[in-house]
Order: C-alpha cells, then structure tokens, then sequence
C-alpha cells in the first residue's frame, strides 16, 4: 500500500507535457480542478475525464503507474461514495430497513466518486511530469506578485518544494521500518481494519524520529553552503514561455470555456 503513494513521485521522459513551463502546469492544475467542482452532470465529467486520457497518452506516463496511485484513497472513495449514498434524502429507489438508497443519493455519490478520482489523477500528472526543483520555481515564480504585500514567495515555494520531494522518501523509510518490525514478528495485514490500523502506531515513532533527522540533514546541508534564499538567486535553467506553452493556454481557455458552456447549458 505505502509502495503504490504516486503524489510526489516524478516519471523521467521527454514528452511536450515534460517539456511545458511548470507555470503553466500549475495554473492549468489549479484550473482542472476548479473545473471539476462545476461539473454537475455527466456529459461535463466525460469531457473532464477526456482531458487526463489525452495528457497521460501525449506524457508516456504508464497507465498503470497512473492507477496505482487510486489505490491508496480507494477507502476514502468507498466511505464518501457510501456516506453519500444512505445518507441524502430525495426519491426512495431501493430500502433495506432503515437503509434507504435514493436516486439523488445515487447520482451524488456516483458524482463525487469519479470527481476525486479525476482529482487525483489530474494532480498526480503534474507532479508526474515535473521535477521537483522546477516545480518549486514555478510556484516561486506565481507566488511573486504577492512579495508586495511583504508574502515571502521563496520561502513558502521552497517549503511546498521540498515537502513534495521528501514525500517519497519519507514513504521508503515508511516502508523500511515497516519490513523491520515485520522481520521481528509484527503483523500488519490480518484482522480488521480497526487492528490493522493499531497496528500501525509502533510504526509512528521511528517515522518521526528519521523525519526530523532527515529535516536537520537538511538543514545542515543548506548551513553548510552558506544558503541565504530568494535574493539575487540565479538558476540553470531559466523559465521562458514557448510555442508549446501558448498552446497549451489555449487548449485550456478551449477548454474551461467548453465546462462553463456545458454548466450554463445545465
């Protein structure tokens, strides 16, 4: 389980999604997901899935690697889906004493099943296609404008930055200190989930003891090069717009465009 945790993990390739400014990543990201929230009915989420497929196929990122990542949340997709599918009121469809399932709970479970599935999904893409270091330029970049109301763009972008890089690494230490515990007769798969989950907390210790030295290693590390943030910082490898890019925007006007048409329409 802890193995198949896609977000923050990057797919090496060099397709036209690995290739697009990060800042557009981002925006667009952001853009999808807001997108999704308008969607209502399903002709919308059809067009909101159509855009994933076409990115993971023009990406190269295996689509298994994609799905991996769901297994993860699939208690948090079957709790909501369930929750949602008892517990809101409207036209009775099927009832098993006081369990009452109702077309309007159905279509809103269903609903809010596939938009968390495309959440994640379309947020995994980005960090799939995006290095790490260019994904924190990028979000310095957006945060920019913000510097003058005092908003410390560097700092907040190199924090996200490297909370999304150690999420990996974190989960293989995760995954190592489990297999210890398991080596030395810890069970972590059979009874219920209640047990499985207490199970779990022997787990928290050591996890929280080699994040904070993970976090002090670092923090020795950026000591140690004399590290001063933000200011009159250069990079390798500087962010320009390209024809890739203004295409990308357009697609994505194209596209908000054809959700909102699609909202009012509803």
């Amino acid at each position: 389980m802890i193995r198949d945790i896609t977000l923050g993990q990057y797919y090496p390739g060099n397709s036209s999604i690995h290739r697009l400014d990060p800042r557009v990543k981002i925006v667009a990201t952001l853009v999808y997901v807001i997108a999704l929230f308008l969607v209502q009915d399903l002709i919308g989420f059809a067009i909101s899935a159509l855009a994933p497929i076409v990115l993971i196929g023009v990406s190269r990122v295996p689509v298994h690697f994609i799905l991996r990542g769901l297994k993860p949340i699939f208690i948090i997709i079957l709790f909501t889906f369930t929750l949602n599918l008892f517990m809101t009121s409207g036209k009775p469809l099927v009832q098993w004493g006081f369990l009452t399932i109702t077309e309007e709970g159905l279509y809103k479970a269903v609903f809010l099943a596939i938009r968390l599935v495309l959440l994640i999904i379309g947020s995994s893409l980005l960090t799939l296609t995006t290095k790490p270091i260019s994904l924190t330029d990028g979000i310095e970049s957006l945060l920019k404008p913000l510097r003058v109301i005092k908003m410390p763009a560097h700092e907040l972008a190199m924090m996200m930055g490297i909370a999304l890089r150690f999420i990996p690494t974190l989960l293989e230490e995760t995954d190592k200190i489990m297999k210890a515990q398991m080596a030395r007769g810890a069970d972590f798969e059979s009874g219920n989930l209640l047990k499985r989950a207490k199970n779990l907390i022997p787990i928290l210790v050591p996890l929280f003891i080699s994040a904070f030295r993970i976090a002090h290693d670092l923090a020795m590390a950026m000591e140690a090069r004399c590290y001063r943030g933000g200011n009159h910082r250069t990079r390798m490898q500087a962010m320009k717009i390209a024809g890739r890019d203004v295409i990308a925007i357009i697609l994505l006007i194209v596209f908000v465009g054809i959700i909102i048409a699609e909202a009012s329409i509803l």
